[in-house]
């Protein structure tokens, strides 16, 4: 339709304003355009970018139809011309039945593993296996879409410009570009064989196809390409064939109309190169700019800046009219942005804008909850968040779900992080870590898994097993688990039920070699059926599920075709890659009027408030990344946009934000990983608001944020002095207790009277308990062993016995068999004495409380005494320690000794020992590990009690102790001696931090 003020033949190219609303102020001018009687706008064809456009557009005529009163209303026909960032392809009108001579395109996952086959087959011997070769073959596909959708194609890698730079980069990037050219040559011969094209390749076609067409027999319906901003050479002659048809229009949304021409030239040359030698992208060009793509969209397009027209409607979301200028004013290139200085308040006005700048990102969550809950109290009022963190995108949702606010996180989360991917995980993990202890009892543990039994009875049973596997990491597989169950049989009788309904999902997880390559097509089959046997068909159920469903039967399809094989070892990280490509997003049924969006989800929309959150640098924009295998000079000469054409694209998003009536800008000053820096957008906002940036800043949501979690100030937490009655007192105490119920009574209330023990983590590192054990039982085997075999014989039979990692014992079998050697060697040649006991427990009972332990070895000398010998594997007790009336248990034993004996054995004790199995001091010992040291003052020695008062003074501080704590009414203070070296193990369960600073000004007032 011919239009007043336009020249004939001048394409018809518009532009919404920032400010105006694009989805909204679109639908508004379309509408009386092509509203005819009858079939009202249903003959109107709408080329838009994405789905998510589509979907966008569909609202905003909804909403038109409702703010006018319309009755029905039929829509126009919405394509979508596709978007490869969103993995879209293009609609049915762009790709018709009629064009079977165009070659279809390729799935993308038989893309990759052919790929992957393709790299492997031209590296050799230096090809990656397993998840780093896909990753390379994804990351060549990704390169190659780059190239394809500037249509460049491979055989321009030969080009001269990019030859002449080739000898000036460095070797690895003249290697990654060798391999990427002879891989593309090997590509391109596949694709010829296979009748296929790639999709970005089969895209141009379509587009071209789409354009000649539509040029040589112009549609007799209206055509118009709305918010379209990619500037592919391909998309942009199609634009302009619909630019120039009778009925078609090109819409661009937030293109600045107001920039002055030297500003417009400031922004580079953008594709128009006066020779043909020129780069297409020059490295003055202002590629950051947030109009830069949409100069080089026009540069392609043919169109000069003023023949593009401004749109004459707004939407219900519009901003008032200055907002633009501000806008405008806010992105002006660097030369240009010297007028900041000069520039009048009315050109800084940004009225309806406020910044918000949060200590955290919790707090930032938070405030910007508070915020959604206050707009969303006014009837109507629409509020989207908008943010490329995904991490505070959920926190938001988490904290809006407190208030029955359901706001969906339109842009997904990864397959990998859903509840059904998580599963399918950890039984890979469980597959990859040969069924290690860990990602065995999560994948048991999690919230699908039940194995066809109650979901109660299940988690009763898994408990019990966890439970005995907590320690140090067992040997791989599951035959420490099935020793356990059957040890656990034979007290309960469900464990038995579960582990055959557990163990029928597992044993095909792990009934194969380790390392050895299988087909990747098996393993999947055989990981999906594990976990289906393990959760039934809740895996496949919900959104979640369906996703995980389509990827593993997509994915396993290719791996089969491409015969790609992987060692069970790989299969873990490879998957994990593969599924955090998948973004599963939330089904409909969120508030009508809360969107959490991400930048992609975003364009194109717009509230009545808008809060861009996360506005910080490596956030919003993005930290640029170099592409993997092609380096920079290259992919300039190609004429391929670098990393930096992306932060003009983020800019252009928050740009297009900026129109809405309200809007917060709103950061964290730190994040997980310590201070983050300002976005740059954000201090370009700052810096133009200059001294009206204090009637900007949002400060009472981040007030309230801060209240929500402020408690009043708590009085100081009173060090604790349990007092329990006298009937919990009456508890026995074993030799090694006496010293933490002297030094820190807290501990042993907690430990013996409250019953709590710490439970060791999955896999745990060896302890030093866990170590003193293990020996322990491999001394005591050797001493008990008729006839006396080496000891490194027992050390080997015991660790096999229990499982021992194979790590462990590489890194601590040496040295402990160094030092049991020099046990042996000791024991053997010793004269006059003779080893009577071995780990023999003996008691007595003092004032009525019985004391009991057990002894590691007694010996009895020529003259009829005793010696008591206690092992470590560290150091031992200090002789200063014992004369403070600590480490007493040697003391102890020996009084057990004279008054009921071990084993039969009964004595006076003399000699008191501890045989350390650590380092020896150097030239003191030929094996290198091993010294014996004693608490008694003798020889030389200058410290510890003497040998006829050890017993005495262990005796008194005995009947002390249990005068005062077990017999009497002390309290069990928490830390009651601080020069007892305590073990942390209660600490949280005494509050220790809260109280110890205040424990200095306790004792004073004591």
């Amino acid at each position: 339709m011919a239009e007043e003020g336009r020249v004939a033949n001048q394409p018809k190219v518009y532009s919404i304003a920032a400010h105006r609303g694009f989805a909204d102020a679109l639908v508004a001018g379309l509408v009386p355009r092509y509203a005819e009687d009858g079939l009202g706008l249903a003959r109107l064809t709408l080329l838009l970018p994405s789905s998510r456009a589509r979907r966008t557009i569909a609202e905003a005529f909804i909403r038109h139809a409702g703010e006018n009163g319309t009755p029905g209303l039929l829509m126009p026909r919405m394509a979508v011309v596709g978007d490869l960032d969103l993995d879209e392809a293009l609609g049915p009108l762009l790709d018709p039945l009629g064009t079977s001579d165009i070659k279809p395109a390729i799935d993308p996952q038989r893309r990759m593993f052919a790929l992957a086959a393709l790299i492997a087959e031209e590296m050799g011997a230096e090809a990656p296996k397993g998840a780093t070769l896909l990753r390379l073959a994804r990351e060549t596909g990704a390169t190659m879409d780059r190239l394809l959708v500037e249509d460049v194609g491979p055989e321009q890698l030969l080009d001269e410009k990019v030859l002449a730079i080739h000898p000036s980069l460095s070797e690895h990037w003249q290697k990654s570009l060798r391999l990427f050219a002879r891989v593309q040559v090997k590509w391109l011969a596949w694709l010829e064989a296979n009748g296929a094209l790639d999709a970005a390749a089969r895209r141009n076609r379509l587009f071209d196809h789409a354009a000649a067409r539509w040029k040589s027999n112009p549609p007799a319906t209206p055509i118009v390409a709305a918010g379209v901003t990619s500037a592919a050479p391909a998309l942009t002659r199609l634009l302009r064939v619909v630019a120039d048809l009778p009925q078609g229009a090109v819409i661009l949304p937030d293109f600045d109309l107001t920039m002055s021409g030297e500003v417009w030239d400031e922004l580079g040359r953008a594709g128009n190169r006066p020779t043909p030698d020129d780069t297409v992208f020059d490295r003055e060009d202002a590629v950051t700019h947030p109009q830069y793509h949409l100069k080089l969209l026009l540069n392609r397009m043919g169109v000069g800046r003023e023949e593009v027209q401004p749109w004459h409607r707004k939407g219900m979301t519009a901003a008032p009219p200055e907002r633009s200028h501000a806008i405008g004013a806010l992105f002006l290139p660097p030369e240009a942005s010297k007028v900041w200085v000069d520039l009048p308040p009315e050109k800084r006005r940004l009225a309806g804008v406020r910044v918000m700048q949060c200590a955290n990102p919790e707090e930032e969550a938070q405030a910007i909850a508070l915020l959604v809950r206050e707009a969303v109290e006014q009837p109507e009022k629409r509020v989207a968040v908008v943010t490329p963190d995904r991490a505070l995108a959920r926190r938001v949702v988490h904290h809006l779900a407190r208030w029955d606010i359901l706001a969906d996180d339109s842009a997904g989360r990864p397959l990998s992080q859903t509840a059904a991917g998580r599963a399918f995980l950890l039984a890979a993990a469980v597959m990859a870590e040969n069924a290690m202890s860990v990602p065995l009892m999560a994948l048991l543990g999690h919230p699908l898994a039940s194995g066809g039994m109650e979901r109660g009875v299940w988690l009763r049973q898994l408990r019990r097993v966890e439970r005995e596997l907590r320690g140090p990491r067992l040997e791989a597989g599951l035959d420490p688990v099935r020793e356990t169950v059957a040890k656990l049989s034979e007290k309960h009788s469900n464990v038995a039920k579960f582990w055959e309904a557990a163990e029928a999902a597992l044993a095909p997880l792990v009934a194969r070699d380790h390392d050895a390559a299988a087909p990747l097509g098996h393993l999947i089959d055989t990981l999906a059926a594990s976990a289906e046997a393990l959760c039934g068909e809740r895996l496949w159920a919900r959104e979640d599920g369906r996703s995980l469903a389509s990827f593993v039967e997509d994915f396993r399809l290719h791996a089969r075709e491409a015969g790609f094989a992987v060692a069970p070892r790989d299969v873990a990280a490879l998957l994990s890659d593969a599924m955090e490509q998948v973004a599963v997003r939330p089904p409909y049924g969120g508030h009508a009027r809360v969107q959490v969006l991400g930048l992609l989800e975003a364009r194109m929309n717009r509230a009545d408030l808008v809060i861009c959150a996360g506005l910080n640098e490596g956030v919003w924009p993005a930290r640029g990344s170099v592409d993997a295998l092609l380096a920079p000079p290259v992919l300039r000469n190609l004429g391929v946009p670098g990393s930096d054409f992306r932060i003009g694209l983020s800019a252009h998003d928050l740009a297009g934000t900026l129109g809405a009536p309200e809007f917060v800008l709103s950061r964290a000053a730190r994040d997980e990983g310590g201070p983050a820096i300002p976005s740059r957008f954000l201090l370009r906002v700052q810096a133009l608001l200059g001294d009206q940036l204090s009637r900007h800043e949002e400060k009472r949501a981040v007030e309230l944020a801060k209240a929500i979690s402020r408690a009043e100030p708590a009085a100081p937490y009173p060090r604790p002095k349990p007092m329990p009655s006298a009937e919990q007192r009456l508890v026995d105490i074993s030799a090694t207790a006496l010293d933490r119920l002297r030094g820190d009574p807290y501990q042993f209330y907690a430990g013996k009277i409250m019953q709590l023990a710490e439970l060791d983590a999955l896999d745990a590192e060896p302890s030093p308990a866990w170590q003193g054990t293990v020996a322990h039982e491999i001394l005591q085997k050797w001493h008990e062993a008729d006839p006396k075999v080496p000891i490194a014989e027992v050390m080997d039979r015991v660790f096999e016995a229990r499982n021992v990692h194979p790590l462990m014992r590489g890194l601590w079998q040496p040295r402990l068999q160094q030092a049991l050697e020099w046990v042996e060697h000791e024991i053997t040649h010793a004269d006059g004495r003779e080893v009577v006991a071995v780990e023999q427990w003996g008691e007595m009972h003092v004032d009525g409380v019985r004391v009991h332990g057990k002894i590691d070895r007694l010996d009895r000398f020529a003259d009829g005494t005793l010696g008591i010998v206690d092992y470590k594997t560290g150091s031992p007790p200090s002789s200063k320690m014992v004369e403070q009336g600590f480490a007493l248990q040697l003391g102890l034993l020996g009084m057990m000794a004279g008054e009921s004996g071990f084993g039969g054995v009964k004595g006076e004790a003399s000699v008191f020992e501890y045989w350390s199995l650590a380092k020896a001091k150097p030239d003191t010992n030929p094996f290198g590990f091993g010294y014996v040291e004693t608490p008694l003052k003798i020889g030389s020695k200058r410290t510890g009690i003497e040998p006829e008062d050890f017993l005495p003074e262990t005796g008194t501080y005995l009947t002390d102790a249990i005068t005062r704590w077990i017999k009497g009414e002390h309290p069990f203070t928490a830390r009651f001696n601080p020069d007892y070296p305590a073990y942390d193990t209660y600490d949280q369960l005494m509050r220790l931090e809260e109280w110890l600073p205040h424990m200095d000004v306790e004792e004073d007032e004591t």
